[in-house]
């Protein structure tokens, strides 16, 4: 590392100094302001930089107010997640409440909003309902759902009122240079009329404009400022430093007093179930840092249930196998996709099974008790489930994937302790849970291992008396085809034998075609063989199991 890799980021305070700089930007801000009427949006996620772009807008309104200039309304949003970190949480509920009894007493036209997912896009609802997945890199479902969605949303309808919008930033360059980079991009595109004024286009939604009013600042020019100025809504910025620090792996998080002191802009707050990374680095920070943070344990343990990372090799593969035995081998609707590497060619698994959903839903209840027991009176009503999303969960299983057991009251139940809240459901004659206990254990007499004869059975069952007091029954036939094409397999070793075998026979049909390129060629033949390579290697493997079984 060279001398040059010590020296830190240049200030954006160093040309005119702290106090006019500031000012600069404050009046830049109010000049923004009152360039149109043109409402305005700030996204605040209680960090360090979202509160540091508050402040300054909030500035601005206080002066414009004292001049009788604050014409048009700002709004600050907050996106809840409902799987954050909850330590982040509670601090940014606090905050916007806080928020509201200043806007009253100070009289800005500032108006905070905490927004949540749609029932239907949260992220046990799509865990343990649908089955997804945890998020990975090539199936990354849950930030447009949980952040991007209601953000957004909110942002469409004040555009749809006024025609325009501004959004409010936190945005630095100095956070990497790939944000950096980005940033210059949008700010010299050519379809940026407004530069001038200090905008950006937005790259997601037509007809906003950004503003980043601290984008050249360094991690130690947001915590100068924050320290150095008052918070106008009344909360400490002190205390928002000691939450960074806590979320600092050494604990240590010190005031900078010069450009050699390390500033502590780098910890990351994020949701807890968060499988993107490859560690909870700050929420384990905390708990490591603060024996009375240890309620949250459970949170962590609840991520470890779905994590298939880890930086040692083994155990990373000893996840993944575990990965692929809770998943189906089908995709969402039924269909077989082969995926073929380096290493080989298989099937690429589907949404979770039944079996693994009702463990994690168990799971999430039981973390949700412990939490309540173990933590502070600001979480003994912590929901990590609430009653919306049970009944959502419900809904799927029973309705979406014809697991007619309705097995939500039963787990509900048996983990909290109390009677489930939820709609009754008047118990069928036939398609109850006991006797549907009764035909998987029947199903489990004739080999059925992995208790694919019995969901089929289950399934047929289900979609015939879904159509038995109606009128018309066209689709009746339509859906017992689906449903048997989607369950013709007895078990992986099948399925995989008849997508792996179908690959060879259509990748012959390209090789036999007269305008195939060699490059084409190559790859298909490359595919072939990977394939053969597979099918003796899962032929052997077959063969151990049985040998296993009959011993």
């Amino acid at each position: 590392m060279t001398v040059q890799d010590h020296q830190p980021a240049r200030s954006a305070f160093d040309s005119h100094g702290f106090r006019e700089t500031v000012g600069k930007l404050v009046q830049q801000t109010k000049e923004l302001y009152l360039s149109d009427d043109i409402p305005w949006v700030i996204g605040y996620s209680g960090g360090k930089d979202s509160t540091a772009i508050l402040q300054l807008v909030w500035q601005a309104l206080q002066e414009l107010a004292a001049e009788k200039k604050a014409h048009k309304k700002v709004h600050v949003i907050s996106t809840d997640t409902l799987v954050e970190n909850p330590i982040v949480a509670l601090w940014v509920t606090r905050s916007l409440k806080q928020m509201e009894a200043a806007v009253k007493e100070q009289g800005i036209p500032l108006e905070a909003h905490r927004l949540t997912p749609a029932v239907n896009d949260r992220f046990w609802v799509n865990l343990i309902g649908r089955g997804y997945p945890a998020p990975r890199y090539k199936f990354r479902w849950c930030t447009d759902r949980l952040k991007i969605s209601p953000s957004n949303n909110f942002i469409k309808s004040v555009v749809q009122k006024n025609g325009e919008a501004i959004l409010v930033l936190g945005t630095r360059k100095a956070e990497s240079s790939t944000r950096a980079a980005t940033m210059e991009i949008y700010e010299n595109r050519a379809d940026n009329t407004r530069r001038a004024a200090g905008l950006t286009v937005n790259k997601e939604l037509d007809r906003v404009w950004v503003y980043t009013p601290i984008a050249t600042w360094s991690n130690d020019d947001v915590w100068q400022f924050l320290m150095q100025v008052r918070n106008p809504w009344g909360f400490k910025n002190q205390e928002l430093l000691t939450m960074y620090q806590g979320a600092t792996e050494d604990g240590e998080c010190p005031l900078v007093v010069d450009k050699s002191t390390p500033s502590c802009g780098d910890s990351r707050f994020g949701c807890y179930v968060c499988t993107m990374v490859g560690e909870d680095k700050s929420m384990s920070a905390m708990i490591h840092n603060d024996n009375e943070k240890e309620w949250m344990l459970p949170l962590l343990q609840l991520r470890n249930e779905i994590d298939i990372n880890d930086s040692n090799k083994e155990i990373k593969s000893r996840k993944i196998m575990a990965d692929k035995d809770r998943r189906d081998f089908r995709r969402m609707n039924g269909s077989l996709t082969v995926h073929i590497n380096e290493h080989g060619a298989d099937l690429v698994r589907g949404p979770y099974r039944q079996y693994f959903r009702e463990h994690m839903l168990r799971k999430v209840l039981q973390a949700q008790v412990q939490v309540q027991a173990l933590g502070p009176k600001e979480v003994k009503n912590l929901e990590l489930l609430t009653i919306e999303d049970l009944e959502a969960i419900r809904n799927i299983w029973v309705n979406v994937k014809n697991e007619i057991e309705d097995n939500v009251p039963e787990i509900y139940e048996s983990i909290i302790g109390k009677p489930y809240p939820g709609h009754k459901i008047k118990k069928h004659p036939i398609l109850n849970h006991d006797v549907m206990g009764k035909l998987r254990k029947k199903c489990a007499d004739y080999n059925d291992i992995d208790g694919l004869k019995f969901e089929q059975l289950r399934d047929l069952l289900t979609i015939a008396d879904k159509h038995k007091n109606l009128l018309r029954r066209s689709k009746l036939f339509e859906q017992l085809e689906n449903s048997v094409d989607k369950i013709a397999f007895s078990d992986i070793m099948q399925a995989r034998h008849f997508a792996l075998q179908k690959k060879i026979t259509e990748n012959k049909f390209k090789l036999a075609s007269q305008n195939i390129t060699d490059e084409d060629k190559a790859k298909l033949l490359w595919e072939n063989d990977k394939i053969e390579m597979s099918l003796k290697n899962y032929a052997h493997l077959h063969l151990e199991q049985i040998d296993i079984q009959e011993i």
